[in-house]
């Protein structure tokens, strides 16, 4: 396993004291990880140095064809003060997931793993401690070919930014209004809608501006083939508690297979809930919400961790779910999740890794 070379900034940047003026992604730690990609020599040259801009040339392969893959983390405070990741082998194993799909080599799990312990531990006074507050982890790849030519990249660096953030959403776990999109479509089956890559968020966005155009937080995409099926919504999967079952969309290959979706199955089942991984039609959950079998609907994901969904709009139909409030299973999962994550609760499933 390589050694990681460590130059510290001479010049640390002031931290930002107000939590709720945490916006996030917009305030950077003092560093960041770096390491290199050459075809014959591997990945190499690890090393933290101080955050700031990387030189690229215009004709860089990811600027012309999209050979870009990122992962989404977080580092939090615990309540005794530690420094607790959650689940961090899980996003380096669906960071080479990515890979695979974008020709992209694969990196050492493990070494990465530790590179990203080595970097929040260096940035571990960036990590704010008010409720509900985190340090983000962005991980990303690019190929940097300075090659106008479609091949998978022979030169790529891997990166790892951090940054202090609040809550996700302004609604705060207030529950949030969704517009399922009914003209655009966000990946196919066979495509890459289960990696995350920019091109996967370039293709949402115009759907995401007509949503935030009729004052909606988020798009809930349907299937790209038949265009009926839910999926996903643009940053968090989703669960809808329809009568005594929990439904969430099944992985078919168009749907990220999230690290809190994954939690929060595996938490529901531990409590002996029905949870189940089907396909879900939009008619179906329409005609749940009519006769009044939705009970609750909420996103997951890393950002907002769990996202009440309290209205939701298809065409000129609107489905308001549990009258705007936040439901039980959405707040237990919250709870409990946030409670593993900052430490106050018992870790019975050893999902967190301290760093020193």
């Amino acid at each position: 396993m390589q050694e990681i070379r460590v130059e510290l900034t001479d010049h640390p940047k002031p931290k930002p004291t107000a939590a709720d003026k945490l916006e996030f992604g917009t305030f950077f730690t003092d560093h960041m990880f770096v390491m290199n990609y050459d075809e014959g020599e591997g990945w190499h040259d690890a090393r933290i140095v101080p955050f700031g801009p990387i030189e690229l040339s215009p004709a860089a392969m990811c600027l012309h064809y999209g050979q870009s893959v990122f992962e989404g983390m977080k580092a939090y405070r615990a309540v005794d003060g530690r420094v607790l990741l959650f689940r961090p082998d899980k996003n380096m194993a669906r960071l080479n997931s990515s890979n695979d799909r974008l020709c992209i080599p694969l990196i050492d799990e493990k070494f990465c793993e530790k590179a990203i312990e080595k970097l929040v531990s260096i940035e571990k006074d960036w990590i704010p401690s008010a409720e509900g507050t985190s340090l983000y982890i962005r991980p990303f790849i690019i190929g940097i070919d300075p090659h106008i030519g479609v091949h998978p990249a022979r030169h790529l660096v891997f990166i790892i930014l951090c940054c202090p953030v609040g809550a996700y959403y302004p609604e705060g776990l207030n529950p949030v209004k969704i517009y399922v999109e009914k003209n655009y479509v966000r990946a196919v089956r066979g495509g890459m809608g289960y990696t995350k890559t920019a091109g996967n968020y370039a293709a949402s966005l115009k759907a995401q501006d007509e949503a935030e155009k009729q004052n909606y937080t988020q798009v809930l995409w349907l299937d790209g083939v038949e265009r009926k099926y839910i999926e996903e919504v643009g940053t968090m999967n989703v669960f809808f508690v329809i009568g005594d079952e929990i439904v969430t969309p099944e992985l078919q290959g168009s749907i990220l297979p999230g690290i809190t979706r994954m939690s929060s199955i595996e938490l529901l089942k531990s409590w002996g809930m029905n949870v189940v991984e089907r396909k879900i039609s939009i008619d179906e959950l329409a005609e749940a919400a009519r006769n009044g079998r939705l009970k609750e609907a909420f996103g997951t994901g890393t950002a907002a961790v769990i996202s009440p969904i309290g209205h939701l709009k298809w065409g000129d139909e609107i489905m308001d779910i549990n009258n705007g409030e936040i439901g039980p299973i959405s707040q237990r999962l919250y709870d409990t999740l946030t409670g593993i994550q900052w430490g106050k609760i018992k870790d019975t499933f050893g999902w967190t890794v301290e760093v020193k």
